[in-house]
C-alpha cells in the first residue's frame, strides 16, 4: 500500500518537520505540531537507526537515518517501518498530547487495514476511526484556513476508503502495489523466450491464474502453502504442532543453574535436588515459517551485527505475554 507508504507518510513527517510549504498570512511560528527540528530531529533520526539490531531478519530492510537519508530515496518499506511500526513510540512525549493520539489513531487504522484476514467487526471500528481520524485532522490542521487547503491532500481523503473497499474485494494486502509489484517481477523472471515477449507475459499470467483457481477449489494441491509440509532441515527436530527445534546445539550436556533452573524444574514439577543438564538448542522454527532465535548465540555477536529474533509473544497463563528467549531444550 504506497498510499500508507508514501503518500501518507510523507505528509505528517512533512507537517511534523515543518517542511510543508506555509501560505501568508499563515506563519510556522503558529503551527504547534512542528516539533522534528534542530538538535530534536538530529536525535530522532539517530533513535530511528539505533533501532535496526532490534528488527529481525524476516522485517529485511530495516529504516535508515531519516535526519540524513529521508531526501536520498527512502523507500517505501522504510516509511512503514519507521512511522507506523516505531512512530507512535518515538514520537511520545516530542509530538504535544493531542496531535500524538491524533496521529496514533491514523496508524492503528493503517495497521488494521494491512492485515491479510480481517474481520467483519474490525472492518467496521477501523471505518469508524479513520472517519474520525480526517475530521480530527481539519480540526487540528486545517483549520478551515484557506492557506491552509493544501494540508488536505489525497492521502487524507484515501483513508474514508479503505473499510468500502475492503468489503467490497477484500484486505488491500492481496491487490495492492505490494502484491502487483511482486507479482510483475514474478512473471518477468518466468519470461525465457525473447521473441514475443509480451505474449508470453500474458500467457504466463493466464497459467498463473488457473493455477491459483485449482487450488483454491482443491487445497491439497497446494504443495508450497501455508498448510504444506516443507522437509525439515539437516540436525533438526519436529516437536509437533508445527514447531521445530533448528542448531546450533549443544554437543554434550550443559548445567543450568540459578533462575533459569528454577524456572525449568518449576515447569516440569522436578525436585530441587540434583544437577539439572540438558542440550540448548539455538533456533525454533513457528507454524507460520518464521524462525525465532535465542540469547544463548545471539549474545556472542556485536550488537550492530545482530537482527535480534529471541523476543517472542506466547500465551502461557491464558493472556499473552512477552518474552526473551534464553535457549530452547527438549523435556
Amino acid at each position: 500500500m504506497h498510499w500508507a507508504s508514501l503518500n501518507w507518510t510523507d505528509l505528517l513527517s512533512s507537517l511534523f518537520r515543518g517542511k510543508i510549504e506555509c501560505e501568508k498570512p499563515d506563519s510556522k511560528e503558529a503551527w504547534p505540531w512542528v516539533v522534528l527540528i534542530g538538535a530534536v530531529w538530529d536525535a530522532h533520526g539517530k533513535e530511528v537507526a539505533d533501532a535496526t539490531p532490534y528488527f529481525p531478519g524476516s522485517f529485511d530492510r530495516t529504516p535508515r537515518n531519516p535526519a540524513e537519508k529521508i531526501s536520498s530515496g527512502y523507500k517505501a518499506w522504510e516509511w512503514l517501518l519507521y512511522m507506523i511500526g516505531m512512530g507512535p513510540a518515538l514520537l511520545h512525549g516530542i509530538l504535544p498530547d493531542e496531535f500524538w493520539r491524533h496521529y496514533c489513531k491514523g496508524v492503528s487504522v493503517i495497521r488494521c487495514f494491512h492485515q491479510r484476514k480481517i474481520r467483519r467487526e474490525h472492518v467496521v471500528e477501523g471505518h469508524k476511526r479513520a472517519i474520525s481520524w480526517v475530521t480530527e485532522f481539519e480540526d487540528l490542521y486545517y483549520q478551515r484556513m484557506a492557506e491552509r487547503i493544501h494540508f488536505v491532500r489525497q492521502s487524507v481523503h484515501a483513508m474514508t476508503h479503505l473499510a468500502p473497499e475492503t468489503i467490497r474485494i477484500g484486505p488491500q494486502a492481496y491487490y495492492t502495489q505490494w502484491p502487483i509489484e511482486r507479482t510483475i517481477g514474478n512473471l518477468g523472471e518466468e519470461v525465457k523466450q525473447p521473441s514475443n515477449p509480451y505474449a508470453n507475459l500474458s500467457e504466463r499470467g493466464v497459467r498463473r491464474a488457473q493455477v491459483n483457481a485449482l487450488m483454491a477449489m482443491f487445497p491439497d494441491l497446494n504443495i508450497t502453502g501455508e498448510s504444506s509440509h516443507p522437509p525439515l532441515p539437516r540436525g533438526s527436530r519436529d516437536v509437533g504442532g508445527g514447531f521445530v527445534l533448528l542448531r546450533a546445539r549443544d554437543e554434550w550436556q550443559h548445567r543450568v543453574t540459578g533462575d533459569e533452573a528454577l524456572a525449568i524444574r518449576k515447569y516440569l514439577n522436578a525436585e530441587p535436588a540434583g544437577d539439572l543438564k540438558l542440550k540448548r538448542w539455538a533456533r525454533l522454527r513457528l507454524p507460520n515459517g518464521q524462525i525465532a532465535r535465542s540469547a544463548w548465540k545471539e549474545r556472542q555477536k556485536p550488537l550492530k551485527n545482530v537482527r535480534m529474533a529471541r523476543n517472542v509473544k506466547f500465551n502461557a497463563t491464558g493472556h499473552d505475554e512477552i518474552g526473551e528467549v534464553q535457549f530452547y531444550f527438549c523435556a
